[in-house]
């Protein structure tokens, strides 16, 4: 059963297209990762999907229903949860508070309501030690951490990531990943767009390769590493 179907999505700015007729469906417990060069569309893609941008045509479903139209804390409130590439947390507050907020929003709930969830959504994130240090004293591996921690917040079934590895170590990569691995160990469908392959294919079942808005191949992993077009598109190879 697919929990996301899209449809003929299309999304331009000015002359600039972003999003060229992408169809694509996501089967509820999958991991489908997204890969492409810089300007492929990507994180657009994303936004398109958690309800941050407006399409200009197409549809989104979630969960058979359709949410072309609807807004960003509606589709949150249904079970999409997102990260953004770049961690842009409420540095005066504790990492707890930044949790409790992001989760008390997401959920349309009172703060005390969720209390509880946020103290285990630390845990499996490994920021239980850092609950009450403020934001803004977070190393970028922490930062990376929290980031995933408020895209759980809302108790998602779909959480969309952008770019968690990125700018991190090969420790704190695997490090990231075993907590993305877990995730999905507990049956929550992830679409992750990642330039650091090696942790992309080691989570998911599916990529799919974007290149200037348009849905290229979308397949297993092995299959699309090893595509002559894909390497073409996405490295810079001739082949």
């Amino acid at each position: 059963m697919s929990i996301l179907r899209l449809q003929q999505l299309r999304k331009s700015f000015g002359a600039l297209t972003v999003a060229d007729e992408v169809s694509f469906e996501v089967a509820e417990g999958q991991a489908l990762g997204i890969i492409g060069p810089n300007g492929a569309g990507k994180s657009t893609l994303i936004s398109l999907i958690a309800g941050n941008l407006p399409v200009d045509s197409g549809r989104i479903e979630f969960q058979g229903r359709d949410i072309t139209r609807a807004t960003a804390a509606e589709r949150a409130r249904a079970g999409i949860g997102r990260s953004f590439q770049i961690p842009q947390p409420f540095s005066k507050m504790t990492v707890f508070e930044n949790l409790l907020v992001a989760a008390a929003f997401g959920r349309g709930r009172g703060e005390a309501e969720v209390e509880g969830d946020c103290v285990e959504i630390l845990r499996q994130t490994g920021m239980s030690l850092r609950a009450n240090v403020p934001a803004g004293r977070l190393s970028l591996l922490e930062r990376k951490r929290l980031e995933l921690a408020r895209g759980l917040a809302s108790g998602p079934s779909l959480l969309l990531l952008d770019e968690v590895a990125g700018g991190l170590t090969e420790g704190e990569c695997r490090s990231l990943t075993a907590a993305v691995k877990d995730i999905r160990g507990r049956g929550i469908t992830i679409v992750w767009i990642e330039h650091v392959l090696h942790a992309l294919v080691s989570v998911v079942e599916r990529l799919l390769v974007l290149d200037f808005g348009k849905v290229v191949s979308v397949g297993e992993p092995e299959e699309i590493m090893n595509s002559d077009e894909v390497k073409r598109i996405y490295l810079g190879i001739e082949v």
